[in-house]
């Protein structure tokens, strides 16, 4: 993300395409020592379907607690986010969280939904223009983990807050989430905010259970990753010689998730050829899982200053706020 170095461009604009090479991403990874895969790209048509079915599944604890988070306190939490605002969303996808939040908000000027998934972007647009006819909506599709060019709005605001909501700060390693930070604060300026989702530690087992569900339903959702480098990128793994992975490492506090090559067994990506020995793993997600006095630490190093968590009765999760210094 970038401050803002882009000239003005119209209410209803077309959606770029997203730059992010997923051909490039997935050969590096596949080539790497541990091999990884990157999970931004959980997310096509597929994945979007499938990730909207985990979030209904009881073991999944996160988005329901989030929604009931913000539910219970949205005029609270809008009371502190300020009138006038430009709310930049990042990865906000269908939008259900934004909406809760909007509707608390006393005139918001702007709202500039940064999203990879354009379908998910336009239908949720479309559907954001429809509910509040007289907010300015300016989407960009882009990877918001690169730099991306904000639009300038036709209104002027308040101050910036920035909203990341989902607990995908947790896909970070800690000195990359103290660098994402350290640009979400450039772009919400010198006394803007920060409303963040934050999936909170607590027993393993009910970690284990969110990312291990009985339908299966996470492991079809890991597993699409493969079929989608078979569809995009001309790959040719076999779904039958793999199998999903999840454990929590209490040790660093993070869930892993992996796919676990059930065989010896030879890959091809385009060209590519990658031999993977039976048991061998890529790692598809880590998510690491905070206590609230250890986010707030990590935000304090890049100037901002922690102002309210809200949680849920069994702390599983916290919305924080933060104003940026």
């Amino acid at each position: 993300m970038t401050a803002r170095p882009v000239t003005a461009i119209q209410p209803a604009p077309e959606i770029p395409p997203a730059t992010s090479d997923f051909f490039s991403d997935v050969i590096a990874g596949l080539s790497s020592n541990p091999r990884t895969l990157p999970c931004k790209y959980f997310y096509d048509e597929r994945g979007a379907a499938l990730f909207q079915r985990i979030c209904e599944l009881p073991e999944y604890y996160v988005t329901p607690t989030e929604i009931d988070i913000l539910d219970r306190n949205r005029a609270e939490i809008a009371s502190h986010l300020g009138q006038n605002i430009e709310l930049i969303g990042l990865g906000t996808g269908a939008g259900t969280k934004t909406r809760i939040l909007i509707e608390a908000l006393v005139k918001p000027a702007v709202y500039i939904p940064v999203d990879i998934s354009e379908k998910q972007l336009r239908k949720s647009t479309a559907l954001f223009h429809k509910i509040f006819p007289n907010l300015e909506v300016l989407p960009v599709c882009a990877d918001y983990l690169q730099p991306v060019a904000l639009p300038s709005s036709r209104h002027k605001a308040a101050r910036n807050v920035v909203y990341f909501p989902g607990s995908t700060i947790g896909n970070f390693e800690p000195q990359e989430t103290i660098q994402f930070l350290r640009r979400i604060a450039n772009v919400s300026g010198r006394g803007g905010g920060l409303l963040i989702g934050v999936d909170l530690r607590k027993d393993r087992h009910v970690i284990e259970a969110a990312y291990n569900d009985s339908a299966g339903i996470t492991a079809q959702f890991n597993l699409n990753l493969l079929a989608r480098i078979n569809r995009e990128i001309g790959g040719d793994f076999n779904l039958n010689g793999w199998r999903h992975r999840a454990i929590y490492n209490s040790s660093v506090g993070r869930i892993e998730m992996y796919l676990v090559s059930e065989i010896d067994q030879l890959v091809h990506v385009a060209e590519q050829e990658f031999h993977f020995r039976s048991g061998e793993k890529i790692i598809t997600e880590f998510s690491y899982k905070y206590a609230p006095e250890d986010f707030a630490a990590l935000a304090r190093n890049v100037g901002f200053e922690f102002v309210r968590m809200w949680t849920d009765d069994a702390r599983l999760f916290g919305v924080f706020y933060f104003i940026a210094g």
